[in-house]
């Protein structure tokens, strides 16, 4: 290859790197791997703890269900983590994260209301409470199989709200209702038996 050329190309792959990074939000743990740092401690200890750098959710066996919240209020940002779960019961298991006031939550494993899988859909709470313009519909294609490590990223900027799974777009959803500023909660629904496991878990304000 000519000098020349072979300079000219090098110099297009570092601007694209360059553009690449600086496109790329910057992120912080969340979750630092070894204690409940950055989250409320209020009714934590008996619904999560933390195994080999791993987040452990798990229902009591009153099945009351419990909202892990973090300390910060967040409003626009970037939140990636990795998940995974089992069902232990019939009825699957159903976590997911709430984000911003009013309360908007992307769903992670089985609706309780739907009794079906909406992983990767916003639950809005209000009528249809899974807006059909959130839902993740091809959300099945893009999981692996149960038990195993899934990546999911959710950005929530102004009043639009995106889902990936496993790096492809799983939903987008735009509303400007949810404008508030909150902490967000990773949810261990109630009246299910159930067991969530997160890690990787980092944010990037935007």
């Amino acid at each position: 290859m000519h000098p020349t050329a072979l300079r000219l190309g090098l110099a297009l792959f570092l601007a694209a790197a360059s553009a690449a990074l600086a496109a790329e939000p910057r992120f912080q743990p969340l979750f630092n791997g070894r204690d409940l740092t950055n989250f409320k401690s209020e009714g934590a200890a008996e619904f999560w703890r933390v195994e080999n750098g791993v987040l452990v959710g798990e229902n009591n066996k009153a099945q009351t269900g419990h909202y892990l919240w973090t300390q910060k209020e967040y409003k626009d940002f970037v939140l990636e983590f990795d998940v995974r779960w089992k069902a232990t019961s019939p009825r699957g298991v159903d976590t997911g994260i709430e984000m911003r006031k009013p309360k908007l939550q992307l769903q992670l494993g089985v609706s309780g209301s739907l009794r079906v899988d909406m992983t990767g859909s916003f639950y809005t709470g209000g009528k249809p409470a899974y807006p059909e313009a959130g839902q993740a519909k091809d959300a099945k294609r893009l999981l692996k199989p149960e038990g195993e490590w899934n990546t999911i990223r959710i950005q929530a900027k102004g009043d639009s709200f995106t889902c990936w799974i496993n790096g492809e777009k799983a939903s987008e959803y735009t509303d400007p209702k949810f404008a508030g500023a909150a902490p967000l909660g990773i949810q261990i629904h109630g009246k299910v038996e159930m067991k969530c496991e997160y890690r990787n878990v980092r944010i990037a304000e935007l």
